[in-house]
This record gives structure tokens, sequence and C-alpha cells, in this order.
């Protein structure tokens, strides 16, 4: 009796264990086999940084494919704070550099972060500061490409252009009404490290930025061109608090031309007021038609 007690004992404790580790290779079978991608992807994403690479907006272009908004590349500053090794030297280094005080440029190398973008001293750097940067050849710092928008005719059409941000964000414009399609897809140079943030040697995975799409305006840059001067020979004689001028083509209605003063020039838009950046006076503004549209009435 005594002993069929113990074999039964024995035989549920076997049967436990093989339980047991069927269970266990079961569960395995099911990681290898099935969830495999999802935990690849969870384990990459814990030793993986990515360093921005910021895509280029589409261009928008006159009816003749003339660039009326174009890029230029420029670079900016990024930090990764655990990769630093002589925080000191380096805070001295990038503040003097950059013009910002001491204060100012130890948040950005002390920061408790994996990646700290330096903003704004750190953007659309010129290429002597880039170069005095890379000289140094600091473990840690990093000069990403960066893509700035460029207005070759400076305040000409400026109203209908619009203008963007120091992000590439539309503001205003053609740039604002069409910014999803003028956006592209930022890219970034992948790279690994391990727990406390020290750079793994691996391969660095380069995932290439898409640009945004081109817009093609019904504008004619000569005939546009002409119009400014006009506008400006009415600004120097008349002195007028504003003015405003439209070239439609009268069989189709495409605006051929479009202008307005003040203007501004959206390379260089802050120091412009919001009231001359955000008023296209001949959509915004309001006057009597009056005796004006006689030509209209006869073409």
């Amino acid at each position: 009796m005594f002993n069929k007690k113990i074999d039964s004992r024995i035989k549920l404790i076997l049967i436990f264990f093989i339980s047991f580790f069927v269970v266990i290779f079961l569960k395995i079978i099911y990681i290898e086999m099935i969830d495999y991608k999802k935990l690849s992807s969870l384990a990459t994403d814990l030793w993986s940084r990515d360093l921005p690479i910021e895509a280029n907006r589409g261009l928008i272009l006159d009816r003749n494919g003339v660039v009326l908004a174009d890029n230029i590349t420029t670079t900016s500053l990024v930090l990764v704070p655990s990769q630093i090794k002589n925080k000191e030297e380096v805070t001295k280094v990038l503040a003097e550099i950059l013009n910002v005080s001491y204060d100012e440029m130890y948040k950005h190398v002390y920061k408790k972060t994996s990646i700290e973008r330096v903003h704004p001293e750190g953007r659309r750097l010129s290429y002597e500061i880039a170069d005095k940067i890379e000289s140094y050849e600091f473990e840690g710092v990093y000069l990403v490409k960066e893509s700035k928008r460029y207005y070759p005719y400076g305040e000409t059409l400026s109203h209908v252009l619009g203008y963007v941000g120091i992000d590439n964000q539309g503001l205003g414009g053609i740039e604002l009404i069409y910014d999803s399609y003028l956006q592209g897809e930022n890219g970034a140079i992948k790279y690994f490290s391990d727990a406390k943030g020290n750079k793994i040697n691996l391969s660095e995975i380069y995932l290439e930025p898409a640009s945004g799409m081109n817009i093609t305006l019904t504008i004619d840059i000569n005939i546009q061109l002409a119009l400014e001067r006009e506008l400006n020979n009415v600004e120097s004689t008349l002195k007028p608090d504003n003015s405003l001028a439209v070239v439609i083509d009268p069989n189709s209605g495409e605006i051929l031309a479009m202008s307005s003063r003040p203007t501004f020039n959206p390379n260089n838009y802050k120091i412009f007021k919001t009231e001359v950046l955000n008023r296209n006076l001949p959509i915004w503004m309001t006057y009597e038609p009056g005796s004006t549209f006689k030509n209209v009435g006869t073409i």
C-alpha cells in the first residue's frame, strides 16, 4: 500500500515535469517560428538610434518650369550625450563656436536623452562653423544634413509662394496650403548602441529621405517680373499706402502674375510684420469694383 502511494506521487511529479517542459518547448517554437518578427523588431528598437536626415521639400515651379522655390543643403548639430566622454571640454568648445553661453550649451550636452538636437543655435549652420565643429572630432557630436528653403527671386511673388519656418513647415501662401504635398519623408542614419548608450561596432544603416512633390503654378515668371517693376514704379512715384495688381489670361482665367505692396522677402521673413506677411492683398483686400470692371466686361 505504501509503495503504491510512492509510485503514484512519482508519476504525478513526472507528469508535472513533462508537462512543464512541453509547455516551455511549445513556447520556444512559438517565439522562434511565429512571434520572432515582433520580438526582433522590439529588440532592434532597444539597440538602434536614428540620426535624422531631413527630406527636401518639393519645388515650386512657374508654368515654364522655372524654379520659384528651391532648396539648399545645410548642416545641423546633433548630440548623443551618452557618447560624449569629455563633456566639460565639449561644452566649452561648442559654446564658443556657436557664440552661446556655457550654461545654455551645458543643458544640451548633459541632457539625459538618447539624442539631443541643438535648437535653435545648432540649426542651419554655415559651412565655416560646421567645419570648425568637425575639426575637433568629438565623439557623440554629429553634423547631419538639413534642407533649407531658398527663394531665388527674393520678394518676387512672395505672398503667393509664402514662406516656411525653421523646421521646413509651410507658414503661408502655397507653402502652407500644399504643405502636405511639398513635405517629403525624412530619412535617417541608424546606428546601434548598448544599454549605456555606447556605440556598438555594427554597420550603420542609411535610410534615404524621400523628397516632396513638385508643384507647377500658372504663373509666368517673365510677366511676374514685369508686374513687379510696374508696382515698384508706382511705389516710388505715388507712394500709396498699398498697391496691388493681377494679370489674368482672359481665355482660360489662369493667373499669370499677382503681386502687392507692401511686400516681404521670404528668405528673411522674420524681420517683417505679421500683417505684411499674411495679407496677400489681391485675395485678402475688399474694394469697390466701380468703373474698374468696365474693361472686364468688354473682353
